[in-house]
């Protein structure tokens, strides 16, 4: 253990990978991480396995997948078991200190769990994601100059880029030279006859000139977030190495689901199991062990998260981990051990399923979708990576292969806990307009 690296994993929240230069954007989102991309390893598919945040975090810190650990959802009905794995906990009885900057302990007390120093700046704000980014870092910093000669294991929690979309003043001049009001401007009509469209409308939906109406407005206050965390990620980075860690310590960074912006009729919010929600950002540094500029094409899912961090401090993966260590991916030396197929889920506002494979997606639905896409989709995702042509029928033989080796992995894992009942199906969605 005593050359073990410290750790420090950066989780974003609601960011997607199509939206940081080192994934191919144009605008400059992304200094501080794209920098960070080029010292280390970069993962080009790594895909949510359950969305939104609870379901996401609880699998990073788990190392099970949503079917397994059962938080599928937010909401009151979800309570994580006692005998749960947790990284944190784990970490600590290796002789790690262990820090979290976060707040989902505040909803839900298994996020707590295995932390001796948990930090929630949000407590001095009415709405838990309104805290911004230099109000962890003003926590975070500290901790790091006076913990820094011990092994450490630091979870920082930045919610910048979700919505609703508010960057501070010094970004306003980004990404955008129009008129956000512009009566004549039509792009979010499609938006204002859907039921949360309508409540976003006499919300967070207005500037001082009145009612946005440019969606590419709210697109570029997304693209602001981006840069404003990117700030607050490269001024930790900075921190870490004045304080002469930066050299035994390994980095992750991820997001923890994405964001749609106006895809698939879903306006500024992370719903549906397309790629702009599942593929997010992973990028991993540790001087000397991982080569830099480093692009890794197989896929990679949060649950493979716990165990790579395992392994990389010679500590043992418990066999209730479903996650699989993908370091030797990370430092060279293996070339494959991906994932030939990623199984995803979301049961807040839609219950869906999804089974990814390097070329092809399939999305099942389990109840009527809340923004009236198809019960059963399949996508290209070599000839159609934006998901516009659904396949079902035209691929109808490709469709049923799929949709009968996700339901025969849903059954076989449900069989294995001794359990029947499709998690989706048992909880129902935990938000609704009703």
């Amino acid at each position: 253990m005593k050359d073990s690296p410290n750790i420090l994993v950066i989780a974003i929240d609601s960011l997607r990978a199509d939206h940081l230069g080192c994934y191919g954007y144009q605008r400059p989102t992304s200094p501080a991480m794209d920098g960070l991309a080029r010292q280390g390893a970069r993962a080009q598919q790594f895909v949510c396995a359950g969305l939104p945040t609870h379901p996401s975090f609880t699998t990073l810190y788990t190392g099970q997948h949503p079917i397994t650990h059962g938080i599928v959802a937010h909401g009151p009905r979800n309570v994580l078991g006692r005998d749960a794995p947790s990284l944190p906990q784990i970490l600590m009885d290796e002789g790690y200190t262990t820090c979290a900057l976060d707040n989902l302990a505040t909803g839900r007390i298994w996020f707590r769990r295995g932390f001796e120093f948990y930090i929630d700046p949000s407590m001095r704000h009415t709405v838990y994601i309104d805290v911004a980014c230099e109000e962890l870092n003003a926590r975070a910093i500290p901790w790091l100059k006076s913990h820094g000669d011990e092994r450490f294991f630091m979870m920082v929690h930045y919610w910048d880029p979700h919505w609703p979309f508010k960057p501070p003043e010094r970004y306003q001049h980004l990404f955008y030279d129009g008129n956000p009001t512009d009566p004549d401007n039509h792009s979010l009509d499609a938006w204002w006859k859907h039921p949360l469209g309508a409540v976003a409308r006499d919300t967070w939906m207005r500037t001082r000139d009145g009612l946005i109406t440019d969606a590419a407005y709210i697109s570029a206050l997304y693209d602001r977030e981006i840069r404003h965390v990117d700030d607050g990620v490269g001024e930790l980075l900075a921190a870490l190495d004045d304080c002469g860690l930066a050299e035994n310590t390994l980095v992750l960074l991820f997001g923890d689901h994405g964001e749609s912006l106006v895809e698939h009729g879903i306006f500024f919010d992370h719903h549906g199991l397309y790629e702009t929600t599942l593929r997010v950002p992973f990028m991993a540094r540790w001087p000397n062990r991982i080569p830099a500029g480093s692009t890794l094409s197989p896929m990679m899912q949060h649950h493979d998260v716990a165990p790579t961090l395992l392994e990389a401090v010679g500590a043992l993966v418990p066999p209730e981990m479903d996650g699989r260590s993908v370091l030797p991916l990370l430092t060279g030396q293996a070339r494959d051990g991906g994932r030939k197929q990623a199984i995803s889920c979301e049961c807040t506002w839609q219950a869906k399923w999804s089974l990814r494979t390097d070329e092809h997606k399939l999305i099942l639905a389990r109840a009527p979708d809340l923004y009236g896409n198809p019960e059963r989709e399949l996508y290209d995702l070599k000839a159609d990576p934006d998901e516009h042509r659904n396949l079902v029928t035209e691929a109808g033989g490709l469709a049923a292969e799929l949709e009968a080796a996700l339901e025969g992995w849903i059954a076989e894992r449900l069989a294995a806990q001794g359990r029947a009942d499709d998690p989706l199906r048992a909880h129902g969605t935990s938000l609704n307009l009703a």
